[in-house]
Formats: C-alpha cells, structure tokens, sequence
C-alpha cells in the first residue's frame, strides 16, 4: 500500500519536475504548479550536474535529455590572475564527467521531458496557503483557484512559501558579501574544452569554461562591502555593472579579455550568493520539502540540482513503499538530511575560500601541491558525493539504515 495516490508539486524549476517525474514512476500523480505564467527563459546562469546527479536522472528517464544539452567537463583547473597554474581536480576514476549547462536550458529540457511522460504543469498558480484534513491537502492559489490532493510536495526554492506553512519560524537565506553574475562572451579563450576553469583573481572569483559555440560561458564572484539582494543589484545597469567588472578584473587573465567580449545586455544580475541556514522541518502532515526548500547548498558546491534530483527520487520510493506520508516523509528525511547538509557545509567552506585576501592566496599557491595529495584528494574531497547512486527496486524502510554515500 502507497503513502499517496496524488501530489501536488509547488515550484516549476529544477526540482519541481524532477519531483514529478519521479513520483510517477512511484505510481503518483503529479501536477506540478508554478507561480510565474511562463517557463522563464535566460532566469539564473551556469551550473554543474555531477555524476551522482546523473545517475539520479537517469532512475526517472531524463539523463539522455541532459546530456545532450550539457558540456562535458572532465577536470577543473584552478589558476591566480597573472595565469599561474595552482592546482587541478580531476574527474573520478570510472565516472562520467559532470556536465556544465545554463539553468534555464535544464528547466526546458526537464519541462519538456516531464510532459513527453504525462505530467501536467499548471503556470501563474502562486501558493498563498495549504488547509490539511484528515484524508487530504488542500492548496490555495493567489488567481482564487484551489486544487486537492494526497499530499503537497514543496518544490519552490529558497524562498519556499511551504516552507514557511509548514514552519511558520522556519529560517530564512542569508546572504553573503560575493555578488554574483554571469554571462557567456563572444570569446574563445585558449582553454581545454572539456575543463571548466576557476581564477583567483586580485579583487574578486572567476570561473569559465569555452563552450562548442566559441563562446565562455562565465561567473564572477565578487566581494562587496555589504550584501545585495537581487533587486538592489538590478538597480544599478547593467553597464554600470559590466564597467565595474571590467575594472575589478583589469589585471587578471583572462578575465580582462572574456570580460571585454561580453555584452552588457548579456548580463546576468543576481545579487548576493544566498546560503540556506540548516531547516529545522522538512515536513509536517502531508507537506514535505525538496531540493532548495529543503537543503540549499551554495552554488559554490556545485551540487544544488544534483541534490535536488536525488531528494526527488529518495522521496518517490518512500511514498511508494511506505503505508502513510508521515512514515514515508521520515523515512525520506532519514535519508536525505545528513547528505544534504555535508554538501551545505562543503560549499560554505568554498565561499570563504573566495574571499581570501593576497597573504592567504600565496600561501595557497605554495601548500596546493600537498594540500591534494591529502585533505583535498578529490576522492576523499568528491567521491563520497559523486559516486552516490540510489537503487530504485530496492524497498524504502522506516527502519534507520547505515547511510551511504555521505
């Protein structure tokens, strides 16, 4: 006996059709609803799905689709701004390589993949509140519309409404002082083109990668005196922004040159990184939380979607497998919370990392050498994440099991 027979799945991003997809395997309906009219084109820049966020999408039938819009990257290759060499992290040994793409590119083909099997998603539904009975949840949308269901699946990010309806004290993100943008430049810079590229500058992170169009694909994290939020940053133009780029990265290569190919319309805007503080509840009734509603890592960790997705599948099984959401729900908390975490605080460590001042980067130019071949191992660093798989056919438990892959 299931846990549910229907779900209602809030947000359409990265996570909101993974969700879906899955628990239809699971033998659930889904709707997916999203609160924006359209699926938002050019929303967000680059990311990484590693090789345990692969295997992830390959159990809900969407790996193919993402390869096949996603640029092979088989090693990461870390620099200072004067073009020294500092270091490398090669791919896993017997793993395929992550796959570096745009957001809004891995939206469509999870959008497109997720309709090509039957789900359905419902634009400019807007959650306002979730009412519970005995049997069922209830959710109600800002355009007056409701619509009912076993149970509700909160899928709508980092500024999650369900979140706050499960937890009205639930913590809110916290910003840092690295501003974030992003664009692709109409620049080939001399690179290997199955590495992406991360650059120390003198003032601010940059990292790259050339793409098979010819274009770099960019991000720049810069330290500021106090944080931003998306709408603050955007106050400012974009050429106001690009100017102050190009200056900050003057003396950096080849920062200097893929930013002077960019145009300022290109620009991607975000504002401060936001970091998830740890959730204290991931569920309550018949509401349960995924991907960055749940567990939102820095993007500096390079695992956001990859995570998302393997919390969609963990949360399919135990409903499928379990006989009420309340034991499926715990039993996926079980499973996901300590993974999750580790990969939050990993990509804590990484943001520090980018604001380190002149003393601490050259101290770091003469200690990479050692420092990989002991506690930044890429195996010992990496393979607890990336070597992850879930078994699908295996049965979800609410007994509590060694946890793999952490």
């Amino acid at each position: 006996m299931t846990a549910a027979r229907t779900a209602l799945v809030i947000g359409g991003g990265i996570a909101g059709p993974a969700t879906a997809m899955a628990l239809r395997k699971a033998g659930v309906e889904a709707t997916v609803y999203e609160a924006y009219p359209s699926l938002a084109d050019g929303v967000g820049v680059t990311l990484t799905v590693a090789p345990n966020g692969l295997a992830a999408l390959r159990v809900i039938g969407a790996e193919d689709a993402v390869l096949g819009i996603g640029q092979p990257l088989t090693r990461a290759q870390m620099y200072d701004g004067r073009g020294e060499r500092l270091g490398e992290f090669p791919g896993l040994a017997g793993l395929p390589p992550s796959r570096g793409l745009w957001r809004d590119e891995l939206c469509r083909v999870l959008h497109e993949t997720a309709g090509a099997q039957g789900v359905r998603v419902e634009y400019g539904k807007r959650l306002v509140s979730a009412e519970e009975g005995p049997d069922a949840v209830t959710a109600h949308f800002e355009d007056g519309t409701s619509a009912t269901a076993d149970v509700l699946v909160g899928a709508d990010g980092i500024r999650s409404t369900v979140r706050t309806l499960i937890d009205p004290h639930a913590p809110e993100p916290a910003t840092t002082r690295l501003l974030n943008f992003g664009a692709a430049a109409d620049i080939a810079v001399p690179a290997d083109r199955e590495s992406s590229y991360f650059v120390f500058g003198t003032r601010g992170f940059f990292g790259y990668w050339v793409q098979p169009d010819d274009r770099t694909a960019w991000f720049a994290n810069l330290p500021h005196d106090r944080p931003l939020s998306s709408a603050e940053a955007r106050g400012t133009s974009k050429a106001d922004w690009l100017a102050r780029l190009r200056d900050l990265y003057a003396g950096d290569t080849p920062c200097r040159e893929i930013l002077a190919h960019t145009d300022a319309d290109a620009l991607a805007v975000l504002g401060s990184l936001e970091n998830m503080p740890k959730v204290p509840a991931w569920h309550r009734g018949r509401m349960v939380l995924v991907g960055d509603s749940a567990h939102a890592p820095s993007s500096s960790s390079g695992q956001g979607a990859s995570q998302a997705v393997e919390s969609a599948v963990q949360l399919a099984r135990c409903l499928r497998d379990l006989p009420d959401p309340q034991s499926a729900f715990t039993a996926y908390e079980r499973l996901r919370r300590a993974r999750a975490e580790k990969v939050i605080d990993r990509g804590d460590k990484t943001n520090n990392s980018k604001t380190m001042g002149p003393v601490a980067k050259k101290m770091m130019k003469l200690m990479m050498p050692l420092m990989m071949k002991t506690f930044l191992n890429p195996e010992r660093t990496l393979g607890p994440e990336q070597r992850y798989t879930i078994d699908w056919d295996a049965p979800a438990t609410s007994r509590k099991v060694p946890a793999q892959g952490l």
